[in-house]
Formats: structure tokens, sequence, C-alpha cells
């Protein structure tokens, strides 16, 4: 069966389901009940439904009609993928769904959903359109596309680890001890991103790919034992005795008992309605508990590394930067004979990772994007799209690993054979983005939207720009996406000492080529500054792997970034080099010479 007729089939299926429960339509999204970027199999609904394999994404499936909404980096992806006879993509921002569905629900109809993978923000806004035209939004007990789903993969039950105080810095018990003061004057806090639970609990899963949070809800009391609903088989000795000084266990399933305890004590609940399902929220409205909505209180310090994590991101990005340095190598010798695809380059590359001894597994599927497979941002390499690296090509490869101390995710690219005038400018261009933004000092106070231009302004001044943000956070040995700080057009987090965020411009020209140069930088207080009058910050660049000297034009380069370039190359010469010897660091060496001259 093609993955056409698959689609027209599962369609018809999810629309008899509708039928037989007097539903109008049904919103399908990608997320899972804890709201990750990545999935288990299990919860690859909406990939099922249309092979969409996006991270994000919602589809909205009525009676007659079908969209799936995207963002901007998934526009091309989208229609490589889905059946457009079946669903229509349509631009997160251009339509957004609660647009959709006001245009195409009438009065009297019923839009279904589970309240499970639907955040309480989002339902709002969806109750809101529907009300509009008349409709209503409806809760469903179970989920439809499990219904007919009849070999929908189990849900996986890896054990879950403890984290080590002298990786994680500070023990669980004093972080619990913090937010228990933080959440003040509440009673409590649900917590229900995984990564907020692994982080104040000191544990690590494995059920996720290349994320290895707990997938797991939690509820922090003012006073007494936290509360954690997991899995009993996920739980090892270490991880019981672990949890028995600072938590009572509970299973998955007594989580409404729980929170209908809540309400009936009176207590003041804080929830982080951006992410807490709806059904969480309804189930405390119904028992009458008195709700608050603010952020998660474990987002910021999450972010805010410690000194101990500090020290574990570096020896995480030097350890990363020797596997990195081996696979450029490597590539620069293999790519022009010929013969090498996308494919044999993510796994060679895993393999200089595995190398260390130390990789618990990637961060994230890598990108090896050659030709104008680099134009797509988040192109996704498989057996049928594997292409051969091809000469006078830019090759554009973007990766990262998991290790115990910490979290690594780079972008190089390269060129194979001879690039052409305009990949130099453009590369360049880019290159004088990262720079500006890795050397800037800043006050106190200053959001990642106010810095993004950096990254942007040589792209500007020739009339050009790319569509994604310009960085991200990222955890410690955690997800490689982290809130709440991100380097982009809106943004209004501060930036504070100790937050890791990723440098990341580009420049994509569709069909042809892309370009994206990616280091990782960490919030740091910055020398002081002769004549200045108040703190400033600036960034610790973490990252140390060659850049690729070929693609650079030095006509456009000037004198303070030719020597940041130096001086950044010298640092990887002796901080990878001493991990290097005979030709690997021959090579490394040729690499690293100075430009500025």
């Amino acid at each position: 069966m093609t993955h056409a007729s698959a689609s027209r089939a599962r369609f018809t299926l999810l629309r008899n389901e509708l039928k037989s429960r007097k539903l109008a339509g049904y919103l399908v999204p990608r997320q899972d009940e804890f709201q990750g970027e990545y999935v288990p199999t299990y919860a690859e609904r909406l990939r099922w439904l249309t092979g969409f394999s996006g991270s994000w994404g919602l589809a909205i499936i009525t009676l007659r009609k079908a969209a799936i909404f995207i963002d901007g980096r998934y526009t091309i992806q989208v229609q490589e993928q889905v059946d457009t006879k079946l669903i229509t993509p349509q631009h997160l921002v251009d339509e957004p769904p609660t647009a959709w569905i006001a245009r195409n629900l009438k009065q009297g109809d019923r839009l279904g959903f589970d309240p499970w993978l639907v955040t309480a923000d989002q339902a709002k806004r969806f109750a809101e359109a529907c009300e509009k035209v008349g409709a209503r939004l409806v809760a469903v007990d179970g989920n439809l596309i499990d219904a007919i789903w009849k070999d929908q993969p189990a849900r996986p039950m890896a054990a879950i680890a403890t984290h080590p105080t002298q990786l994680a810095g500070r023990s669980a018990a004093d972080k619990l001890k913090d937010i228990q003061k933080a959440i003040s004057p509440n009673d409590a806090v649900v917590l229900t991103q995984p990564d907020s639970v692994a982080w104040i609990f000191n544990l690590r899963g494995f059920d996720v790919p290349f994320t290895p949070v707990v997938p797991a809800y939690a509820i922090l009391h003012a006073k007494g034992k936290a509360e954690i609903f997991i899995a009993p088989e996920k739980l090892t000795e270490d991880v019981k005795s672990h949890l028995k000084k600072i938590a009572v266990t509970r299973k998955p399933s007594e989580i409404e008992a729980s929170l209908k305890a809540l309400g009936k004590k009176k207590a003041s609940v804080l929830i982080d309605a951006a992410w807490t399902p709806e059904r969480i929220r309804a189930v405390l409205t119904k028992a009458k508990a008195s709700i608050t909505t603010g952020s998660d209180p474990c987002t910021l310090p999450k972010a805010r590394k410690n000194r101990i994590e500090q020290e574990g991101a570096r020896a995480a990005q030097r350890r990363d930067g020797v596997a990195m340095t081996r696979f450029i190598r490597w590539l620069e010798m293999e790519a022009p004979r010929g013969g090498v695809t996308e494919l044999d380059v993510a796994a060679k590359l895993r393999w200089f990772r595995e190398q260390t001894g130390e990789l618990k597994d990637l961060s994230f599927e890598t990108i090896p994007a050659a030709g104008p497979h680099a134009a797509i941002p988040h192109y996704h390499a498989d057996e049928g799209s594997n292409r051969e690296l091809g000469m006078n090509e830019i090759f554009l490869i973007d990766s990262g690993g998991q290790y115990p101390d910490g979290t690594t995710d780079i972008t190089r690219t390269v060129i194979v054979g001879q690039p052409t005038d305009e990949m130099r400018d453009r590369f360049t261009r880019v290159l004088k983005g990262m720079i500006n933004l890795s050397r800037i000092r800043f006050p106190k106070g200053t959001c990642g939207s106010q810095l993004d231009v950096l990254a942007r302004q040589a792209l500007w001044m020739a009339g050009l720009d790319f569509d994604h943000g310009t960085g991200h956070g990222v955890g410690s040995y955690l997800s490689v996406h982290e809130g709440p700080a991100r380097i982009n057009k809106a943004d209004r987090t501060p930036l504070e000492p100790g937050m890791i965020l990723s440098n990341e411009p580009g420049f994509y020209k569709q069909g042809e080529y892309g370009i994206r140069i990616e280091n990782l930088l960490m919030v740091q207080e910055a020398h002081e500054i002769a004549g200045g009058d108040r703190r400033m910050l600036g960034f610790e660049t973490l990252t140390l792997c060659p850049i690729e000297r070929r693609l650079i034009d030095l006509r456009i380069m000037d004198d303070g970034e030719m020597r940041w370039l130096d001086a950044y190359h010298a640092r990887v010469l002796k901080e990878v080099g001493d991990f290097l010897e005979g030709d690997e660091l021959a090579w490394l060496t040729k690499a690293c010479e100075p430009i500025a001259g």
C-alpha cells in the first residue's frame, strides 16, 4: 500500500469514528501528553495519519475538509510528505488554526479533542474560536487515533536513572526546598514538563529519542513531600531509594485523585497553562481548587546552569569538539572521492562521537544535508531522500550529542570541491553575524530579541535574511531545545549568567544550497569595561571546532572579525589539539592557521 492510499484509508476510519461519536471534526496535534518535541513512537499520531514527520504540527480533520498547520521550518517538508489532495497545508502564522476553525465550522458543530494532548491555553483559544460560530469544543474520552491505529506501538517502559549530584551540582532535596519557597503563596504547583521533573528530582529517562527526560507529572507542595506520578515498572531499587527521601511515588492513573484532593483542601494551585494539559486544569476546576496561572517555577533555575553544570558543559563541548574535528578531517578526505551519501556521513559522525566512550545518545536526529537539501533548515535524511555529496556543492551538517555532563549542538557548513563567489559571499555574511553575536557585551536585563539583529545585520545589508530564530536554550544532559530564553525577533526573557544558548544564523537558497554556522554560547559576567558605569554581561563560546576557511571571503571581513576568528581557532587548536596527534593534529593545525596576517 502506498503512503497516499494508506492516508486515505486512515482518514476514512477517522471520519467513521467522528460520525459514530456525533463529532464534526477532531484535533490531531503532533505532541504527546507531555508536549514534547520528541515523542515515543506510540505518540506519533500525526505522522501515522498524515505522513508528516516534523517536530511540530497540528491537523484538524472534519467530515469534509482537513488542514495541517506548520511553521516556517516545514513549508517545504510538508508539501513533500503529505497528500495535499487529502489535507491542505496551512502556515501557522498566515492562517492560524483558530481562524480556520471559525471559517470551517458552523452552528451546532462539535469539535473533538483529547484533553491530555492539548494545553489549557490552546483549549481556551480553540473553544473561543468555536463559540464565535456557535460550535463547541468537546473533550473526548480516549484518543480517536488510538481507537483506529490497530498496530500502534506499545508505550515504552525503559527504567529511569538517578543523575548524580556531582554532575547536577545540587541535590534534589536542595532544589525542592528552593522551589517550595518560590511557589509561595500558592499551596502547590503541578509540574507537567518532563525536563522540569527530571531536573528537580535529579533523574534521567530513556523513553524519548534524543532527550533523557522523565515522562512523568509531579505535584510539589509548599509543605511536605512532593508527589511524582510514574509507572512503577520504571523504578529501579536505586531510584526508589533516591525518591523515598524526597517524594511519594504514585502510579500515573492516580494523578486525578491527587488533583481532586487539592480541591477538597481548597488549595491554591499554580499551573503553567502553556504546558499543562487541559484535562489537569479541568479536574482542578471541577474539584473547586483555586487555580493560579504562571510560569513553571523550575524553568529559570534549570536554565541558569550552576558552577558544576558549567564545568560539565565545557568538558562535554571539548570532548564533542574532538569528535567533530576528526569527523571533518575524514569528510574532507572522503567526500571528493565520491560515493559518500548523507546517511553514510551521519553514521560516521555518530561513530566518532561513540569513540569518546561517553556518548549516551545524539541530542537530535543528525541533519546531513547535501546540495539543495541544505536549503531545507530541518531536512530529514532517509532512504528515500538520501543523496550523494556532489563536487562543488555545499554540505551542511547539524548535529549534537548527549553526554552525562552536558548536551551539545553544532552546525558546520563545508564545501566539497570549489565554491562559487556567491556561496563565499553568503557564507561570510553568516559568519560575520555569528561572530558579532559572539563578542557582544550587553547590560543586565537584555533579551534575546534585542541581540537578534547582530546575527542578521550583514545579511540585511545585502537584502538577505533567514526565517528561523537565531538561537535557542540548551539543557544540561536534558533537552537540546530548552526554554525560557531564546535569541529571535520576539523573545522577551532577560538573559542571565549560566544560560546556554545556540548562535546559528543561516542563509538558504531554495533548490540550490544552504548555509548555517552554529556555536553554543554561555552567558557570563563580562570583564569590566574601562569607563563603564554598569554591570555588563557577555558570552563565552563553548563549541570547539574549526570553521570552513575555503568559504570565507576576506574582502568583506573587517579586522575585528578576523582577529576574533583567529583567536577562536587558536583556542580550538589548544583545547582540541591536546587530544590529537600525528596526521589528525597536523590537519587541525592547518585548519586553524591565522587569516588576519
